[in-house]
């Protein structure tokens, strides 16, 4: 928690506990362990998506992709008589550019926060969306649309108006740390904690919940339904390791964020994937990640299978001891 960080004074007391900064993530991690050149493959959803189907991993509907101007008009072609579904750039990050259409009234579209846009509205965003207004770097982009993720009611009084995913940190090809991220009022709905919405860290082996913190303070209850955060344990949890473990064989990126969702029907789908996760994923679990790679290069085994790691990761083998 944010109580935690903030005990150590100086940078070498961050080091010494194991805390992870964005140098060492950059120099340290990123720049060894994954090569630039499979980048696009978790930078670009549709390419993300096609990968996950030849590994077998779940990931929400693909209803089309429109890569340019001329064919925006063609959207309501695309989704026929759909009144569900999800826009985003091929190419976005944080959350940004995503728009979430969960009904239609009197001829108006309803996003996730109950907010009414028309034709022209959804023309305007899709427009921004190929201009690159979202995408990393600002550079030209496709506009994805897919199936609307129903999230389970397992996790109804832990989100506001919004889906929360789970966010893994997989190191080498293990399962090391993580998250749920809920959304809130002041999140506008969306599980992005830059904007606002709760982070829950989550006992790696058993998906149950230690910490919660929302703008790097503690937090113990949602602040829109006042539910206890430390009561969240994740359903299907050995299903969700195995997610994250399968992006390191289908990517080959050595240290990767996997971004979960649990829909009510399918079950645990991968929402995208990240070669940068950021950092605050230490607060909300009150652990330095560092420690925790240390750990993996240097006790856990090379060579296993998706299945042989995280069943591993379940073995409960406390190497930290």
């Amino acid at each position: 928690m944010w109580n935690w960080l903030k005990q150590f004074a100086k940078p070498s007391e961050l080091r010494a506990a194991g805390v992870l900064g964005m140098n060492r993530r950059n120099y340290n991690i990123i720049a060894k362990h994954n090569n630039r050149r499979l980048f696009p493959l978790v930078d670009d959803k549709v390419k993300t998506k096609e990968l996950a189907k030849q590994y077998g991993i779940n990931t929400p509907g693909l209803i089309g992709v429109i890569a340019h101007q001329y064919e925006v008009k063609d959207i309501f072609k695309i989704i026929g008589r759909r009144k569900e579904f999800v826009i985003k750039p091929a190419q976005g990050s944080g959350g940004k550019g995503v728009m979430v259409i969960v009904g239609s009234e009197s001829g108006w579209f309803v996003t996730a926060s109950r907010k009414k846009v028309g034709y022209k509205h959804i023309y305007q965003h899709i427009s921004n969306i190929l201009s690159g207004l979202y995408s990393l770097g600002g550079r030209y982009d496709s506009a994805v649309i897919e199936e609307l993720v129903h999230f389970s009611d397992i996790f109804k009084d832990y989100s506001y108006q919004g889906v929360p995913d789970v966010r893994l940190i997989v190191y080498n090809g293990y399962p090391v740390m993580a998250m749920t991220r809920l959304p809130t009022a002041e999140s506008e709905g969306r599980a992005n904690l830059h904007q606002g919405a709760v982070g829950v860290g989550l006992d790696i082996r058993t998906g149950h919940a230690l910490h919660g913190v929302q703008r790097n303070k503690p937090i113990e209850k949602h602040p829109d339904t006042g539910a206890n955060l430390m009561n969240i344990q994740v359903p299907y949890w050995k299903d969700h390791l195995l997610i994250g473990a399968k992006a390191f064989d289908m990517t080959g990126l050595g240290y990767l964020g996997a971004d979960i969702v649990l829909d009510a029907q399918r079950g645990p789908m991968m929402l995208e994937l990240n070669a940068r996760p950021g950092l605050a994923i230490q607060i909300a679990n009150g652990c330095g990640l560092a420690r925790k790679l240390k750990l993996v290069e240097k006790y856990y085994p090379t060579n296993l299978t998706a299945e042989e790691r995280v069943e591993f990761v379940l073995s409960g083998v406390d190497f930290e001891k």
